[in-house]
């Protein structure tokens, strides 16, 4: 395959010049030589994917970005030089095109959000088998997120319990005189501008004005589905889920799917 192991953090090996639009490319990146080996030669057996190259720390990985122009970087966080978060945070600003799958020894708290606020579009932990890595890549190459399910327990974990809704705002709200009635004349037709009970229910569980429907898109977010995998949960098409999408992320200020994913555990909205 034209590789070889970088020792030593700082060397870089490329996977020649080769295009071929059919494979996925992936650059590794990590600086234990035994674990860099070990997935080179695990993501080579893989169908569908074709290593890019590998490197031995975030600078080398910069680079190698640079020439090899690979679609996803499955990034290591703890290494010399330029951790993966840094490492994240520059390939995605310079190469919004680059995805970023973290593979790590570590899940906890600190790791998880600062790996995602970088940009990281997937976030496995070292205890990934090859079909979960496979997953994982091919889930950011179509634009979806990834996240380990240890992960998604300790986003859960460090959030804040969310408050429970108010038990008598829908009854309150369902005996108010309904402004279409006439004082001495029949009821006339529902009026609804935001007052039902729908919308009560999202004023009172959902954050920055999103939606009942927003927050049900966001959850499957948070799940991993993908654009058409939600559309057939929710019985609508995909179009319009795309549409939704855009506006929740106008709404929560997220810039791609993994910082949505973040938000959603952050704010209680996954799970709902």
């Amino acid at each position: 395959m034209g590789l070889r192991a970088a020792r030593g953090g700082g060397e870089v090996t490329g996977g020649g010049s080769e295009t071929n639009d059919a494979p996925v490319r992936v650059l590794v990146v990590d600086d234990q030589t035994v674990v860099r080996e070990g997935l080179t030669l695990l993501l080579g057996l893989l169908p569908g994917i074709k290593v890019a190259g590998s490197a031995g720390d975030g600078e080398a990985a910069l680079r190698l970005v640079e020439a090899e122009r690979p679609d996803v970087v499955l990034m290591d966080l703890r290494m010399p030089r330029m951790d993966g978060v840094e490492a994240t945070g520059r390939i995605r600003a310079a190469y919004p095109d680059v995805q970023v799958v973290v593979l790590t020894t570590y899940s906890d708290d600190e790791s998880v959000f600062a790996a995602l606020r970088a940009g990281a579009r997937g976030f496995l932990t070292k205890s990934a088998d090859a079909e979960e890595i496979s997953r994982a890549v091919a889930a950011v190459t179509r634009g979806d997120a990834q996240l380990d399910p240890a992960v998604q327990r300790r986003l859960l974990d460090a959030m804040p319990s969310a408050p429970p809704p108010a038990p008598a705002r829908e009854g309150a709200e369902d005996t108010r005189p309904d402004p279409g009635r006439s004082r001495t004349g029949p009821p006339g037709p529902a009026r609804h501008h935001g007052t039902g009970t729908a919308s009560a229910r999202e004023r009172g569980a959902l954050p920055d004005g999103l939606t009942r429907r927003e927050g049900e898109v966001l959850r499957l977010i948070a799940e991993g589905r993908s654009n058409a995998e939600i559309a057939a949960a929710l019985f609508i098409s995909e179009a319009t889920v795309k549409t939704h999408v855009n506006n929740l992320f106008a709404k929560i200020g997220a810039r791609d799917r993994a910082q949505a994913v973040g938000y959603a555990y952050r704010r209680g909205v996954a799970g709902l």
